[in-house]
């Protein structure tokens, strides 16, 4: 056979796929995956129903539906502090790695370097190796995952072309204050680079922290990519239908990579998903209380069971630390993979390894469960957890 790319020996299998399957093999409460147990809002499956009937059901435009673009405009206008162009700085993808692919693709060449705050999701390291660039790696450092503005400078200067970030960020639920920001804008504009930000959890923040479009500040609407998706706010994962905002320049050449990849999103999901853009505040007001619900009641049990949780700011993630357990003599030489898989077989929960998110330090006390679920799924986990400690 001949030799396959030799890129993709940089990547890692993915640890979610071994995860999830032992979780189904031992019928395990999966907290492992970001993805709800409870269905989206009436009024989308209300659309659903219709498209299904009326259409449109074949191929809209490659870079969207204009109907959705134009939505997507108009929402997220006010939070970038200026009015979009829906044709010229709106793209539609296959979900928000789809359009994260797109732009790395578009802004980095073969041999530039890409900054990329450690601990990360592990796909823009992938996007950024699919695109022929190095990802290098500024820390995140626990307990409040602050950054040290030296570090990230110092990438800088040795020439990196993009700095990509999420925020809220997963895994650590981390959400950058305006001052962080700042920083981040201030450098992204000394060294002329990209910054591509993944705000998929935007409206997943608890109070008193609040989330700023870095787009929105002085300088960066001609350098800022702003990601986002449909899933985690309307509760449709599965639909995959994400969308980026940015400077015509690069969103002309992000539908170039879109048309040579994925083509385009689904057209039925697009059309119904925008009954999502028709809701009022109070169903983000309602969404947010009910994560800010299940985090104080997860945690809360997590800590009785013996972890030591780091409390996530936005996102519904958390971070917990097993080092006490690590400490003990039945788990002697673990790893978190070890734990993690330990907990699947032998309490029946599932929950992510985090060490494969971990660049600059290499972290292997930290398991990452989701809380998106519905009460009874979280209290059924915390019962199968209680005899842990």
């Amino acid at each position: 056979m001949p030799q396959l790319n030799q890129r993709l020996s940089l990547l890692a299998d993915s640890v979610y796929d071994r995860i999830i399957s032992l979780s189904r093999k031992y019928d395990a409460v999966n907290l492992s995956q970001g993805s709800p147990d409870f269905s989206p809002p009436p009024e989308l499956l209300d659309a659903l129903k219709r498209v299904a009937e009326t259409g449109p059901h074949q191929y809209e435009p490659t870079y969207g539906s204009p109907r959705l673009r134009a939505a997507i405009a108009e929402k997220e206008g006010p939070d970038l502090g200026r009015a979009i162009d829906p044709e010229r700085e709106v793209i539609i993808s296959c979900g928000g790695t789809g359009v994260l692919t797109d732009a790395m693709m578009a802004v980095l060449s073969p041999g530039d370097r890409a900054i990329t705050f450690s601990p990360y999701y592990e796909n823009y390291e992938g996007s950024a190796v699919l695109s022929g660039a190095d990802p290098v790696y500024v820390e995140l450092t626990p307990p409040d995952m602050t950054f040290d503005p030296a570090l990230l400078e110092r990438e800088l200067k040795l020439g990196a072309k993009a700095i990509v970030f999420c925020n809220p960020s997963n895994p650590s639920g981390k959400v950058f204050s305006l001052e962080e920001l700042e920083v981040i804008a201030r450098l992204a504009v000394k060294y002329d680079v990209f910054v591509i930000v993944d705000e998929v959890y935007s409206h997943i923040v608890y109070k008193p922290n609040k989330h700023l479009s870095i787009a929105s500040l002085p300088g960066m609407a001609e350098r800022t990519i702003t990601c986002s998706s449909l899933s985690k706010t309307f509760c449709i994962t599965g639909w995959r239908i994400g969308y980026a905002i940015g400077p015509e320049p690069v969103i002309r050449e992000m539908k170039k990579v879109n048309l040579y990849t994925t083509l385009g999103a689904p057209a039925p999901l697009q059309e119904a998903a925008l009954a999502g853009f028709s809701l009022g505040e109070e169903y983000y007001t309602e969404l947010t209380g009910r994560y800010t619900y299940n985090r104080d009641l997860f945690i809360g049990g997590l800590e009785k069971a013996g972890f030591r949780c780091l409390m996530p700011q936005g996102t519904f993630y958390v971070l917990a630390d097993i080092s006490e357990f690590l400490r003990q003599e039945r788990f002697s030489g673990f790893s978190d993979l070890d734990f993690a898989e330990w907990l699947i077989v032998n309490k029946g929960v599932a929950a992510i390894p985090c060490s494969r998110f971990f660049q600059t330090v290499k972290e292997n006390r930290f398991l990452r469960f989701q809380f998106a679920c519905r009460e009874e799924t979280l209290n059924e986990a915390l019962s199968r957890l209680s005899g842990l400690k």
